[in-house]
């Protein structure tokens, strides 16, 4: 699979104008070679040129990982002294003669450190974005990248069904949270989790990125709760809405027309659709019931290895979906100092349509 992966790079590379690309330790390099390499103070980067074999520049203590690349890689080792950490990087230039060529990088992933090391050893190269031909090699999923986000769905659902019957009135934003991520563990997510739960109630649930604080949950709160789960690499990207308590009817009004939202943006995805058609089915439903304006981003975007990657479904965004091609619909509602409702579901594209990854019930729910 990992070989198939790489073919599709290289022949990428040929049919754009690039003569290489260099990966550091991210979702791109695990994708491409299946290993895990630490984002740390020693660099490590993976060349990547057609007709030659990849060149990985590592520490001399990670040189047995060469060996466990699935296909051939030349390793060019450095010592602890930075010092000479310049000099494997122009061994690794000079191996595949990319010098005074143009070398792709991922802006959004590439460091200064890195970036440094491979401009010192090709120091005529010039280094335009590779962001869309790295994006597209990962932008339409296999069954067995679904199935893993499947399974990431599933644990992640699963923790917060566990952790609703301990939320209560009087907890703190961040004890549910805490509570949530115990869980997440205990149900078989990988440590490294797609983020940091949100949990945010009252006036904080109208902020959509809020950070949990010691606020208590209060009677008449919605209580927002957008969490995910990483499985094999790959995650979930989920948010439920709750009452706590008795909330007015405002608040259950809002949650009742963003529900509708939703499920006109699961609706909207197909093949062949763009995906502005994803974001302006969510946003009608919202903008006929006169909340328009309090709904202040896209409607998702691409979920995968990465909790956010293409594609990404906003109304200028006329990119066509396609099978395989993995989102979120997440339309929201913001009442600022007062409320908020968010509702995420996490879908791929199949051949009729999209299917969503997550079930779990949407409707309003008291807890406390």
């Amino acid at each position: 699979m990992t070989q198939s992966r790489l073919d599709k790079l290289t022949a990428s590379l040929l049919t754009s104008n690039l003569d290489a690309v260099i990966l550091n330790p991210g979702p791109t390099l695990k994708y491409l070679t299946g290993l895990n390499f630490h984002l740390m103070e020693r660099p490590v980067v993976l060349f990547v040129a057609p007709g030659k074999d990849p060149v990985l520049v590592l520490p001399e203590l990670e040189l047995p990982k060469v060996d466990l690349f699935p296909y051939k890689v030349q390793g060019i080792t450095y010592g602890e002294n930075p010092l000479e950490w310049d000099d494997a990087f122009r061994k690794a230039v000079q191996a595949l003669g990319v010098d005074g060529k143009r070398i792709g990088v991922e802006p959004r992933q590439l460091r200064l450190l890195e970036f440094r090391h491979v401009k010192s050893g090709a120091p005529e190269a010039d280094f335009p974005d590779a962001s869309d031909v790295l994006a597209d090699l990962r932008l339409r999923k296999d069954k067995a990248e679904v199935d893993a986000m499947r399974v990431a769905v599933k644990i992640a659902q699963d923790a917060l069904e566990a952790t609703i019957p301990q939320i209560k009135i009087g907890m703190t934003e961040r004890e549910v949270a805490s509570e949530l991520v115990m869980q997440l563990l205990k149900h078989g997510s990988e440590s490294e989790m797609p983020f940091a739960p949100i949990v945010s109630a009252g006036p904080n649930s109208a902020n959509p990125h809020a950070s949990p604080t010691d606020r208590k949950l209060q009677a008449g709160d919605l209580l927002v709760v957008d969490w995910g789960a990483a499985y094999d690499g790959y995650i979930s990207d989920l948010t439920r809405t709750f009452a706590v308590g008795e909330v007015d009817a405002e608040c259950q009004n809002i949650h009742k027309i963003v529900q509708e939202a939703n499920a006109a943006g699961r609706a909207a995805g197909k093949p062949g659709a763009p995906c502005a058609n994803v974001d302006k089915a969510a946003r009608d439903v919202i903008e006929k019931a006169g909340y328009g304006k309090y709904f202040t981003h896209r409607t998702g975007h691409g979920i995968g290895m990465e909790g956010h990657e293409a594609p990404y479904m906003r109304g200028d965004n006329m990119q066509i979906l396609e099978p395989g091609m993995a989102y979120t619909v997440e339309p929201g509602i913001y009442l600022t100092n007062r409320n908020g409702v968010r509702i995420e579901d996490n879908m791929v594209v199949t051949e009729n349509g999209a299917e969503s990854l997550s079930d779990m019930p949407r409707e309003i729910r008291v807890v406390g």
